[in-house]
């Protein structure tokens, strides 16, 4: 496989990974994390665990987690974010797949329109990332992009359950 990869040229090379990163965009940021990317200097005002200064306080310590990128590759700020995560068509595809595969009737309270786009949103994202987990598998997601998720679907309280690791039975 490496000699066969090898024996491409440049520009076939280069359109060999823009076709990977098209089918697995959260590739990307494997790839960057890979480089040695320099720290970047604190900022006032922003979390000392924060390196793109878009992450935002969290109530607990195993949710202070940030994307690790440079404030310009910000995970919560790339278009793929905006189409795959935000959108809410593709959110209420993702929605109606999610009560067909548990047979779920998706019967709405007044004000659950928005959690239920949030929680959507936060499965697309770790199957974005991370693919499929599995029951009681459980993946914190980046402070930048819970906060950006929260901000286009907000709770009218400002309650928020953050992240629970799921005890099976």
């Amino acid at each position: 496989m490496q000699a066969r990869l090898q024996s491409l040229e440049a520009d076939q090379r280069d359109a060999l990974l823009q076709l990977v990163l098209d089918r697995l965009p959260g590739l990307f940021f494997d790839l960057l994390a890979l480089q040695d990317n320099p720290q970047t200097p604190p900022v006032a005002g922003r979390m000392h665990w924060c390196v793109c200064s878009n992450c935002r306080d969290m109530p607990t310590d195993t949710e202070r987690l940030c994307c690790g990128q440079p404030p310009d590759h910000c995970i919560s700020k790339l278009p793929h974010m905006d189409f795959y995560i935000l959108d809410e068509g593709v959110l209420r595809l993702a929605r109606a797949a999610w009560n067909d595969i548990f047979a779920v009737d998706d019967v709405q309270e007044p004000g659950e329109e928005q959690r239920s786009y949030r929680h959507a949103a936060y499965r697309n994202f770790v199957l974005w990332q991370h693919g499929r987990l599995g029951e009681g598998n459980r993946v914190v997601i980046a402070s930048c992009v819970v906060w950006r998720i929260r901000d286009k679907y907000p709770d009218t309280n400002g309650q928020y359950t953050g992240f629970r690791v799921r005890r099976l039975p």
